[in-house]
């Protein structure tokens, strides 16, 4: 099974077979979610707001994580070799790390410059709506400009689109979205799409053709709507 789209990691707690999940450019800065992902093989997490290195923890217990893309968090800090090693020390089955083989030595130093982690991170902020957390301040800093956010949620949800069926969003139709728009209610919406993409993973041809089908009567009832407000 393969996550992908921005969305809340909060989702991987009900995924426990996930093996691929792509969360960058999220906002993201608590790892706890994933502790529970017995397959998770690779994980990308570039580009959020990851702000200590002892979000490890919670991947510690992870046998089959071979690959981790942890680069442009705060966790990375200033010192690129103390993070390379803290991060290998901790977690000596990966294969790849930030894009970059891991090699017999670098895993022999790590036991030496790497620092060891045994407790999970302090908790920063309390779980709450995304209109009263700072997960949405972290968000919006995380991102660097809204041309960036909407051509990583396009490409996305086209890669959605296209495993239900449906047609490619035309560019100049989606970054035309209404620009008082929040992350958060982008947020939302991507959340939707992205478990309407994990459900199809577990229906056989019969549901899927249910779901192909009432898809289709949607997209005609909002078309319909389209021209009668044209």
């Amino acid at each position: 099974m393969f996550v992908s789209l921005p969305a809340q990691i909060s989702i991987c707690r009900d995924l426990p077979n996930v093996e691929v999940i792509t969360f960058s450019l999220n906002g993201i800065s608590d790892l706890e979610p994933l502790n529970q992902c017995q397959n998770l093989s690779e994980l990308y997490l570039r580009k959020n707001n990851i702000a200590s290195l002892n979000e490890l923890f919670y991947l510690k217990n992870l046998p089959r994580l071979k690959v981790l893309w942890l680069s442009e968090n705060p966790c990375c800090g200033s010192d690129p070799h103390r993070y390379r090693m803290t991060v290998l020390r901790n977690l000596p089955s990966l294969q790849k790390l930030d894009n970059q083989a891991v090699t017999e030595e670098e895993l022999s130093q790590a036991l030496v410059d790497g620092e060891e982690i045994t407790a999970p991170p302090a908790r920063r902020r309390m779980e709450g709506s995304c209109s009263a957390s700072t997960e949405c301040s972290a968000a919006e800093s995380t991102v660097e400009t809204e041309s960036e956010l909407l051509s990583f949620s396009l490409e996305e949800t086209n890669k959605i689109r296209e495993q239900l069926g449906m047609k490619p969003v035309p560019k100049d139709k989606f970054s035309s979205s209404s620009p008082q728009e929040t992350d958060c209610s982008r947020k939302t919406r991507n959340n939707v799409l992205n478990a309407i993409l994990l459900l199809t993973k577990e229906l056989d041809a019969e549901g899927l053709e249910i779901v192909q089908q009432t898809v289709g009567r949607r997209l005609q009832a909002l078309r319909k709507r389209e021209l009668q407000e044209e």
